[in-house]
């Protein structure tokens, strides 16, 4: 490889490839960096674009910072099909493999037990909104839709190793549009995501008052810090 080291995410060794037609950010394929029973999984990117004060002006570029946020959640999500990763913050850098190494000794002990605690399970994402007639005509919320919304989180939570909740008031969307009254994420474990599955399903078709999002499975983004329990 040549270049800036682009950083994905941290896992064990794992013995499915991936795909080879799969590309990473700036166009070129992932590979894998072996150290010490870990795994970071990078890709080459130019300096030219990924240097300090460059990688601020992309940022700015709303198209291209799409572009890119789609090829680093490809390529999580091709490792997720292979294994358990531990994402990393989108546009981590390195400048060359030993930094990288480095960056692996330094967070050790740290990867290690969040990579335990992810082992075998994946993110699901589960947003519930009430639509507008649903809603009184002052705007609050009816209290039978929030008691769904509070009784659905009980059970799904019920299925999952931990959950992480948004005040509903942050995901409120403007306008007359929808009110939100769950923002949830789940840590799932994969044998255990058919019923997850079949709950929020079940939910949708008996109460046709409100709606029902959910997406996944992903890696686990909003568990990877270790106060994510």
């Amino acid at each position: 490889m040549s270049g800036l080291r682009y950083v994905y995410a941290v896992c064990r060794p794992f013995d499915t490839p991936l795909q080879v037609q799969l590309t990473g950010v700036a166009g070129a394929p992932p590979g894998l960096l072996r150290h010490r029973g870990l795994i970071a999984v990078v890709s080459s990117v130019p300096a030219a674009d990924f240097g300090e004060e460059a990688l601020q002006a992309h940022l700015e570029d709303p198209a291209w910072l799409a572009a890119a946020v789609r090829a680093h959640q490809g390529v999580i999500a091709a490792l997720t099909t292979v294994t358990t990763p531990l994402p990393l913050r989108f546009a981590t850098v390195c400048e060359d493999d030993s930094v990288v190494r480095t960056l692996l000794e330094t967070h050790e002990e740290a990867f290690r037990r969040v990579l335990d605690r992810l082992e075998g399970q994946v993110e699901w994402s589960v947003k519930v909104y009430t639509e507008p007639a649903t809603a009184t005509v002052a705007g609050a919320l009816s209290r039978p839709a929030e008691a769904l919304a509070r009784s659905l989180h009980e059970r799904l939570a019920g299925r999952a190793e931990a959950c992480r909740v948004h005040d509903p008031k942050e995901c409120a969307l403007p306008g007359p549009a929808p009110h939100s009254l769950l923002d949830a994420a789940y840590l799932v474990p994969r044998t255990h995501c058919e019923e997850f599955v079949e709950l929020v399903d079940r939910t949708r078709a008996e109460e046709p008052g409100i709606r029902v999002e959910l997406t996944g499975p992903w890696a686990a983004y909003s568990f990877t810090g270790e106060d994510a329990r």
